[in-house]
């Protein structure tokens, strides 16, 4: 997985609450189990027209280059699908700044090296107003614009699984030597249990 550290960025705004999974990526497109050539369809029924055309107005077809999404609230919404943050950084979104998520999606996020940010609906508002780009320090956990600072929390181990760009198992893998000794102290203490052995 991408390590996630500091990114400097443009950013789209899309001030609308409750865009869900569906809006994100609509479920015709959920056929694969890859998680490349989604970013085509994030946001297909609002990026084109009954045609198949893109909307040019759209904020993500008048600024394909935007890497930050500022969204409303409780982004992510309706079902688990972990193709939706699969669609966002198919695309290039690598953080999405929002005053709340759905819970599901927010920890979808992290397995995907996508950084979802929570900060109050007025800071994204004028983060949106700049203009400038945006400058996300995840270390510092700030996300920054100008001479405006806004600090965000986040959990540590999912910091340091973006930081170190872990996905969920790489942790639990690299203390296999720790496993191995517990197995075999469980297992001597205990060995009816040992499976075939």
């Amino acid at each position: 997985m991408q390590k996630f550290t500091t990114l400097t960025a443009q950013a789209a705004y899309m001030p609308i609450a409750n865009i869900d999974t569906d809006m994100i990526i609509p479920k015709q497109y959920l056929k694969t189990i890859t998680r490349s050539g989604l970013g085509k369809w994030l946001f297909a029924a609002m990026r084109y027209d009954a045609h198949g055309k893109e909307i040019p107005d759209f904020i993500l077809n008048a600024n394909p280059q935007a890497q930050i999404l500022l969204a409303g609230e409780n982004f992510g919404c309706g079902s688990s699908r972990e193709h939706a943050p699969w669609a966002l950084t198919d695309f290039g979104i690598r953080a999405v700044i929002a005053p709340g998520f759905a819970d599901i999606f927010y920890n979808n996020c992290f397995k995907n090296g996508l950084l979802p940010v929570r900060l109050p609906k007025e800071a994204i508002a004028e983060l949106a107003e700049s203009k400038q780009d945006i400058q996300i320090n995840l270390k510092e956990q700030a996300v920054i614009c100008g001479n405006r600072r806004f600090d965000f929390d986040i959990e540590p181990n999912n910091k340091a699984a973006l930081l170190n760009g872990l996905d969920a198992i790489e942790p639990v893998l690299a203390m296999r030597s720790e496993i191995k000794k517990f197995e075999a102290a469980h297992f001597a203490r205990q060995p009816w249990l040992k499976v075939g052995g």
